[in-house]
């Protein structure tokens, strides 16, 4: 190397330094099945989080944050794309039917089971915008996220669940092939992320923190089984095992929260706490919201969420502004200066302004779900869904400020509800306020219109009336 092209390398690498310095480092802390009041900020009487808690206490806490969808799969491409599910065709775990033929009415619509590559992800246009990217954890939209914008991935493929469980063995998943023989998985995956903050100390860096945990099985960490088995157990409350994987991932944060202060990167480091989808039902409860994982009522697409932003989030604020899934997009794009992609359609809206406190609202907008297939039941548990055979059948829907409609592509029967004063989704006003529930159902047909929605409509030849009468019966026993 010649003099003059050393020092040309040498005042590149020095602006690109200074560039970088400005540029804030994010932790996305992203929870699989982690209800809406499963954490002490939120009104746990039984689990512990008190790392989170204190993040959440010093930030910002939305009240009214929703997933795009109410399990993992199309929640997470809705995440990575910032588009809602009908453009991406994303709508299930896998693409085969859920639950019993003879229960189902119409022909659901498979949609696809890997995130089309060609659409650009905000890890792609954080790398491009200089950032080192890790995902840690679960992945879920193809077999292999480092395509998709990452130049780490610990942990992620196209699996839904932990790989063999949450204490190894972990198969083939990358990065976890040696692990110790007790090493519970998010613990590993914690050190993972800080190991790679610490190589990247003097970067700009983006660590996507997507815990397998809580999602099943639901295998506790060891050591802390007798803690809860010991501990009175709460009204809202009380699952040992939870409590244990819980307070993994609160350790965990904790972990994290010294290196950044060690290696002092907290006041340049952004922290956003999320879940793909409500909480497990047969483990955990998210009343008074009614609902769990794989249900469209609030229990099942209502999340936790806050972010932590020293000089820019003011401590102790809370929000009501209902936002979702895809708003993260073009919220990460903004934090760290990256383009939001050209010609690609973008569903959301940057949080930034709400996170700064320029602005107290996003405006009058509607936010829309959209589901054209089934989920069934869990075993023993359907007290907080439509009928005790499926979580969820084909619907739509819309929430429109204080109001959520219902449609049910089946029936054709609609919901609506007035979130103000019936948070439990008790109360079906779709008679009674007719016209408000006919605003929103031309609103929600609109958007289906735009956005290209795959409407099941043909009847399924399997279907059996009279054996779908007598399992809705056996189960109501």
């Amino acid at each position: 190397m010649n003099i003059k092209t050393f020092f040309l390398t040498v005042v590149l690498a020095l602006v690109s330094a200074a560039v970088y310095a400005d540029k804030p480092n994010i932790l996305f802390i992203y929870l699989d099945d982690f209800g809406y009041r499963d954490t002490g900020f939120m009104g746990s009487d039984f689990y512990e989080t008190p790392n989170l808690d204190a993040l959440a206490k010093n930030g910002m806490i939305f009240t009214d944050a929703y997933s795009c969808a109410a399990n993992c799969a199309p929640a997470r491409a809705c995440l990575l794309s910032g588009q809602y599910t009908p453009r991406h065709k994303l709508y299930n775990v896998g693409t085969r039917p859920r639950g019993a033929a003879a229960h189902r009415r119409l022909l659901h619509i498979p949609g696809v089971d890997v995130l089309n590559p060609k659409i650009k992800t905000w890890a792609q246009q954080l790398q491009a915008a200089g950032y080192k990217t890790g995902t840690f954890g679960k992945w879920h939209l193809s077999q292999d996220p480092l395509p998709y914008g990452f130049d780490v991935n610990i942990g992620g493929t196209k699996s839904g669940g932990p790989p063999r469980g949450y204490y190894p063995p972990h198969g083939k998943a990358p990065g976890l092939k040696n692990a110790p023989k007790n090493e519970y998985l998010t613990d590993r995956l914690s050190d993972e992320v800080i190991k790679f903050i610490r190589q990247n100390k003097d970067a700009a860096w983006c660590a996507y923190l997507t815990h397998f945990a809580v999602h099943t099985p639901l295998q506790p960490k060891k050591e802390l089984v007798g803690k809860y088995q010991s501990k009175k157990a709460g009204k809202l409350h009380k699952h040992v095992k939870m409590a244990t994987m819980i307070q993994a991932v609160d350790d965990g944060v904790g972990k994290i929260q010294k290196t950044l202060d060690e290696l002092g990167l907290t006041k340049k480091t952004v922290i956003i706490f999320f879940s793909d989808n409500g909480g497990y039902g047969p483990a955990t409860d998210m009343a008074p919201l009614k609902g769990y994982k794989g249900t469209y009522y609030e229990g099942g697409i209502r999340v936790p969420f806050f972010v932590y932003w020293p000089g820019v989030v003011k401590s102790g604020t809370r929000s009501a502004e209902p936002i979702i899934g895809v708003d993260l997009y073009p919220t990460l794009c903004e934090i760290g200066g990256a383009k939001m992609p050209q010609g690609q359609v973008a569903d959301g809206k940057s949080l930034v302004s709400l996170f700064n406190g320029k602005q107290k609202t996003l405006g009058g907008r509607s936010l829309y779900w959209h589901f054209p297939a089934y989920l069934q039941s869990y075993r023993g548990v359907h007290d907080e869904q439509r009928d005790p055979l499926f979580r969820s059948r084909p619907c739509s829907i819309i929430r429109d400020g204080k109001w959520k409609l219902h449609q049910y592509f089946e029936s054709g029967d609609l919901e609506l509800y007035n979130l103000s004063d019936d948070v439990g989704e008790t109360k079906n006003l779709a008679e009674s306020q007719s016209e408000k529930c006919n605003e929103l159902l031309t609103k929600l047909k609109q958007w289906q219109k735009e956005t290209k929605a795959d409407i099941p409509t043909k009847p399924n030849p399997d279907f059996n009336a009279e054996a779908e009468a007598k399992a809705i019966k056996k189960r109501k026993k």
